[in-house]
């Protein structure tokens, strides 16, 4: 057996620390030059395929196609029967031709709307948007964003039937349970068989929630429900600000199973507390995936629509054969003339309504020069007045009296009125001629869009003058009436004194009072107790 040897060559040669540094910053430097050269790599592959990456970029995002047929939004919502095209009403919903209001602010309403054709889209987005507003502080009971397997047309679920198929967005706005967890948004999928848990909010049977203030806002408030590769989103814009794109992220449910053919439908509700509950539209998008084409949209509609709207057609076209015949009857010179030249165009009709304008200002100026011109009749007559009054007091009185200066100082101050009142007639004076220039420019070739601009600046700036003026003249002849009056000798007046009142006995005694203060505070306690067992009578259970 070979020993092992002793001595300095036995052991391991450990190197100096410097050396270790200096091969840790060698492999630090090989490192990130490899780091570097590999993003260059790749940068330079980006530029040369800028394709492959956009495509990896965007890969995910799917193909929106709208669907009118499964949407309806304002203005011209409604036909002229009242119905909404593609969409059925019923309950106590209204329909208007810029919105649907589901339910009105009234105890114990309900209502929905459906599309009438089954949707079979494997994957959609809903955008919705609508309002909730009521006058109290809390709201009842709330709205419903469905898509089942069958119309629910009316039911205790927020208006629509219970044990559906399919899958329901809630918008819950009153508190059944006493969690003060209200108002929220609820996801809650049903296979036909369960029945909501009206008691709990259904929180026992909701798949996802966010709570979210939906009511009395000053935006629509807009929901979008997103059903793509099984997974359920749903975003809230809450309504604070006219951005539509302002989501905020409430929900998501994976692994989602609805039927493959449903129909979308609103509902809501109203129980001891009301809102009103409107929705401005309700927009559907068929999605795609990506390197998925869509299929081509439906060209031929059904029959039943399609007459429909021919015999909409026809009875429309039958009523303009109509009047245009009364219109050649009562007009019997413009025969033989082109139906074009018979209607004005739109830059006509924008020349008319500026001569009307125009008319209108003339008139108004004209009735106002008017009324100038009799106040000072009425100056000029007091004026005179009050000379011939100065003329007999000065030939009666001694020279040096106060009443003669008083009166001259009067006479001052008409005479002022008088200059500020021609003023304003010469400024309303000007606006007329300037207005009669501009009607004789439009009726030559019609005033172009920045001289009429400037032309109805011009009018707008005197009639702030002549306003100015008049209430300038107004405000410094009151008070300086009332100065002249103050000045004036009615010391004698002064000197009668009035009666002085007899002194007022006590109508309420010490005790009446206490006992007033006593029924009142019983009436105001009974009051209070009578009003809270009503809101709790008012609490719904379905």
């Amino acid at each position: 057996m070979r020993e092992r040897p002793v001595g300095p060559s036995a052991f391991p040669v450990i190197p100096p620390l410097s050396a270790l540094r200096q091969h840790s910053d060698s492999n630090m430097a090989v490192s990130i030059a490899k780091c570097l050269a590999s993003y260059v790599y790749i940068l330079l592959i980006s530029l040369i395929f800028p394709h492959v990456f956009a495509d990896n970029a965007v890969g995910d995002s799917p193909h929106r196609r709208f669907e009118y047929k499964y949407s309806f939004k304002g203005p011209h919502l409604t036909q002229s029967d009242g119905r909404i095209p593609f969409w059925i009403h019923t309950g106590n919903a209204i329909p208007s031709s810029d919105q649907i209001r589901i339910t009105p602010s009234l105890r114990s309403q309900k209502g929905s709307v459906w599309t009438k054709s089954p949707v079979s889209f494997e994957h959609w987005e809903a955008e919705v948007a609508f309002r909730v507003s009521g006058r109290g502080r809390m709201g009842a009971d709330g709205l419903a964003i469905w898509f089942t397997a069958g119309q629910g047309l009316e039911g205790p679920v927020y208006g629509a039937a219970d044990q559906w198929n399919g899958v329901g967005i809630f918008f819950d706005s009153f508190d059944n349970d006493g969690k003060k967890n209200n108002p929220a948004v609820l996801v809650v999928g049903n296979n036909g068989k369960l029945f909501y848990d009206h008691q709990n909010d259904g929180t026992t049977q909701s798949l996802g929630t966010c709570l979210r203030d939906f009511r009395n806002k000053p935006y629509p408030v807009r929901a979008k429900i997103t059903y793509y590769r099984k997974s359920l989103s749903v975003f809230i814009n809450n309504g604070f600000t006219p951005d539509r794109d302002d989501y905020e992220f409430c929900t998501r449910v994976e692994n989602m199973i609805i039927p493959d053919t449903g129909y979308f439908g609103i509902s809501a509700a109203t129980g001891g507390l009301a809102d009103d509950h409107d929705v401005l539209s309700f927009l559907v998008f068929r999605l795609a995936e990506p390197g998925q084409n869509l299929p081509p949209p439906e060209k031929e509609i059904p029959k039943e629509e399609k007459d429909k709207y021919q015999e909409e057609f026809e009875n429309f076209q039958q009523e303009l054969d109509k009047r245009k015949e009364e219109f050649q009857k009562e007009h019997p010179d413009v025969q033989g003339q082109p139906i074009e030249d018979l209607f004005e165009s739109v830059n006509d009709r924008e020349i008319r309504q500026v001569f009307e304008g125009q008319n209108r200002i003339h008139l108004e100026i004209k009735q106002l020069n008017r009324q100038l011109a009799m106040i000072l009749d009425e100056q000029r007559r007091y004026v005179s007045v009050i000379t011939e009054e100065i003329s007999k007091r000065s030939s009666q009185a001694q020279s040096g009296q106060a009443p003669t200066h008083e009166m001259e100082t009067i006479i001052n101050t008409q005479q002022e009125v008088l200059r500020n009142l021609n003023e304003v007639r010469d400024s309303l004076s000007g606006s007329l001629k300037q207005l009669a220039m501009g009607q004789q420019q439009g009726n030559a070739g019609g005033l172009g869009s920045y001289e009429t601009v400037q032309h109805f600046n011009d009018i707008k700036e005197h009639l702030h003058v002549v306003k100015r003026s008049i209430e300038h003249i107004i405000q410094k002849n009151v008070v300086r009436r009332d100065i002249d009056i103050i000045k004036l000798p009615i010391t004698p007046l002064l000197k009668v004194k009035c009666p002085e009142l007899p002194p007022l006995t006590a109508c309420l005694s010490t005790t009446h009072f206490v006992v007033f203060i006593v029924v009142q505070s019983l009436l105001f306690f009974g009051y209070i107790m009578y009003k809270s067992q009503q809101e709790a009578a008012a609490k719904k259970f379905f």
